[in-house]
């Protein structure tokens, strides 16, 4: 399927590696042209060149705090007309103890996951409304939709940009710009196993029994590879995904069991 996407252009933030890193490189194999961002720049120029050598499309980089005023500056300077926007917070979530957690800790969350998302988003739908075009994907966790203990500073704010994205969107798709949110599950990713290493030190354990756990709890009895996530972030920008407005698509292997 030609998904009518060569010669658009997108931002895509957390680009390095990971879900943002697939995130782009499905992009790109469908002849889109690349802003993508990371704070660590050999990384990024890393994956960049990566991208270059398998799809030919241009990518620029901005090695940039996505979370800061500045750094958000910097990837709208650098690509002030997109078509796209991929918001991907790249920051890891770290479980904890809800009370401890001062005022500042929740808006550090909240502004890692909801506030940077929504101004850049303001950012970049005027252009997109203008030009009768736009896609905008914002990449979240499947547990949204069933909260786990411990992370109620990361899913209180994934779940307040949820709600914006879905009023938001109302007021865009009239003019052809959509806003939708992805949310993963286990994918095979340095964070996941990252974290998975977290729990056994945590949970007095050996990293492979964890693993073993983890897959267990996935009715598809596998973690994902992050192409799954990357193919169906540029389905969400095609133009042939304009009528999905608003919605939270769990890709999860099924471990998420509810309708709605």
């Amino acid at each position: 399927m030609d998904l009518g996407l060569k010669g658009r252009k997108a931002i895509v933030s957390a680009a390095s590696k990971g879900l943002g890193k697939a995130c782009a490189m499905s992009l790109a194999r469908e002849g889109v042209d690349l802003v993508l961002n990371a704070r660590t720049a050999d990384a990024l120029e890393a994956a960049a060149e990566e991208i270059r050598g398998e799809t030919g499309v241009s990518v620029k980089t901005v090695a940039a705090d996505y979370n800061t005023k500045e750094g958000r500056a910097a990837i709208l300077e650098a690509c002030p007309d997109s078509d796209i926007l991929v918001s991907n917070p790249g920051v890891r979530q770290i479980p904890g103890n809800f009370e401890e957690w001062d005022k500042d800790e929740w808006l550090f969350w909240l502004n890692a996951h909801f506030l940077s998302s929504v101004q850049m988003i303001q950012g970049v739908v005027p252009g997109m409304r203008k030009r009768k075009f736009g896609r905008i994907v914002n990449i979240s966790v499947s547990f949204i939709k069933f909260p786990q203990v411990n992370f109620a500073h990361s899913h209180a704010a994934r779940v307040a940009l949820s709600g914006a994205i879905a009023s938001m969107v109302r007021e865009c798709v009239p003019d052809n710009v959509t806003m939708n949110t992805v949310c993963p599950g286990f994918f095979d990713t340095d964070a996941l196993h990252t974290n998975l290493h977290n729990h056994a030190r945590r949970g007095n354990t050996t990293y492979e029994a964890i693993v073993e756990n983890r897959i267990q709890s996935v009715p598809a009895g596998r973690f994902a590879d992050p192409k799954e996530c990357g193919d169906l972030v540029a389905f969400l920008c095609s133009e042939q995904a304009g009528f999905i407005v608003g919605q939270n698509i769990v890709n999860d292997g099924g471990v998420y069991q509810g309708l709605f």
